[in-house]
């Protein structure tokens, strides 16, 4: 039954697995050390990063001056150290000696990632380490940098910028110098991910919006966030959670022009509404690796997606001391993943927006952390928003949340005609009336919403 309703999700094109990751580390400039084979000597590229930014954050220095000068004892301590206590120390070496320890220890970046210091505990030792600490390890840690919740994002976003171009290059180099077919089909793909993402990075918007990227890694099936606005300074912020079949490669470009859509629509509403004087971010949100057809069935998928959402959750509070109004706006499976963060996590938004959910193992809106409204929208031919795979339907009464309309109206404010949503996959329809809704949701109008 389950792939009955799932066959409804397929979208044009899938991501493939690719089983090598890149690690970003070191040089003067940026050095990208390639996972390779146990008997293969690593490929390194440098990349200038001479137009790294004067100041990459604007909080002063009240740290130590980092150390010119270390025993190579205690250098070779350091990748042996972990979270925090490695991270300090990290921001101790100057530009030569981070090149030589993640050059020397190339797994100790990923493994620091993949479990990292708190969200708070990141933010502290970024506000103090010295401008040139900063500058040190965005030049030589990229990835490090541009991966940890609580750094600030416009730092983020510069080191990923970084950490792209390095990646990129290294690939084009190692397909240049000849590897095996296979090899070379995965490297292309990979390449080709990439590519997607600096597209959908450098796309212009009609208002000239930034765009930030605050996460990346090529590895596997990939994740990336792009913002589009400020995420550092938006009054208003909301996180497109995917679904089914929204690999970086195939949607990161879709998915962001969604965004961009969101966000220009948003800005409207504030001035509509007599808060020009607000800005809004939407963060096109490929943060975990979405389902196919082959896993879909399980929760496994979900399970990532929830511990990714909250940790991006946790290093937004961390780095907006401001408290911004935060909306999720989720699809399908990205719902499940959704309700388990708001339920199981410590973890608070302002408003939660489900549509197409095939469930999830909340019973009431009311047990969900939102402090705010819970909207939920099925179109009429969704049969997904009917199938309750992993749980409770959040569209039943029972449930407790607001209707998000999404069949089609005449918006009663501008007059405008707004489309309506058939299938599963057309919720983000330009023009509709379930984008119109979402934006409304996301700047805190739920009043405005359309039921």
């Amino acid at each position: 039954m389950l792939f009955d309703v799932t066959a409804v999700l397929v979208t044009s094109a899938t991501l493939g697995p690719v089983a090598e990751a890149i690690v970003v580390p070191a040089s003067s400039a940026v050095v990208v050390v390639a996972a390779a084979p146990r008997d293969a000597t690593p490929v390194v590229t440098r990349v200038d990063a001479a137009a790294l930014p004067a100041d990459l954050s604007p909080s002063p220095f009240i740290g130590p001056q980092p150390a010119q000068t270390l025993t190579r004892d205690a250098l070779e301590r350091i990748p042996t150290l972990r979270g925090a206590t490695q991270l300090a120390q990290l921001s101790l070496l100057n530009r030569d000696q981070l090149h030589q320890v993640i050059s020397d220890n190339p797994q100790m970046v990923p493994r620091l990632l993949a479990s990292p210091p708190a969200a708070t505990a990141v933010s502290d030792w970024w506000s103090g380490s010295s401008v040139a600490a900063r500058k040190a390890l965005t030049a030589e840690a990229p990835q490090l940098v541009g991966s940890l919740e609580g750094v600030p994002y416009t730092a983020r976003s510069s080191a990923n910028r970084v950490y792209l171009a390095a990646a990129t290059g290294e690939i084009e180099a190692r397909i240049q110098s000849g590897v095996g077919r296979a090899k070379q089909s995965e490297l292309t793909t990979r390449l080709h991910m990439l590519e997607q993402v600096r597209e959908a990075l450098d796309a212009a918007t009609d208002d000239g919006v930034a765009r930030q990227l605050i996460a990346l890694d090529p590895s596997g099936d990939g994740t990336a966030v792009i913002v589009v606005g400020d995420l550092q300074t938006a009054d208003n912020v909301s996180y497109l959670v995917p679904g089914m079949f929204y690999g970086v490669d195939a949607r990161i470009v879709p998915w962001t022009t969604t965004a961009a859509e969101l966000q220009q629509q948003q800005t409207a509403w504030l001035k509509r509404l007599g808060r020009g004087d607000e800005t809004a971010a939407v963060v096109s949100w490929i943060g975990y690796a979405t389902p196919t057809l082959v896993n879909v069935a399980a929760m496994d998928n979900a399970r990532a997606g929830q511990k990714a959402l909250t940790a991006a959750l946790r290093g937004l509070d961390a780095t907006r001391s401001d408290h911004p109004f935060v909306a999720v706006l989720s699809h399908s499976y990205g719902t499940t993943a959704a309700m388990l963060s708001l339920s199981e996590d410590d973890v608070e938004v302002d408003a939660l927006a489900m549509l197409g959910s095939p469930g999830g193992p909340v019973a009431r809106a009311s047990d969900l952390s939102v402090r705010g409204g819970v909207w939920v929208g099925v179109a009429a031919w969704d049969p997904v928003g009917d199938a309750g795979v992993f749980g409770n339907q959040p569209k039943l009464a029972s449930f407790g949340a607001h209707k998000l309309g999404v069949d089609g109206a005449k918006d009663p404010l501008t007059g405008a005609r707004l489309s309506g949503t058939l299938s599963h996959n057309d919720y983000f329809t330009t023009g509709g009336e379930a984008m119109r809704n979402l934006a409304l949701i996301g700047i805190g109008a739920g009043s405005r919403v359309l039921g």
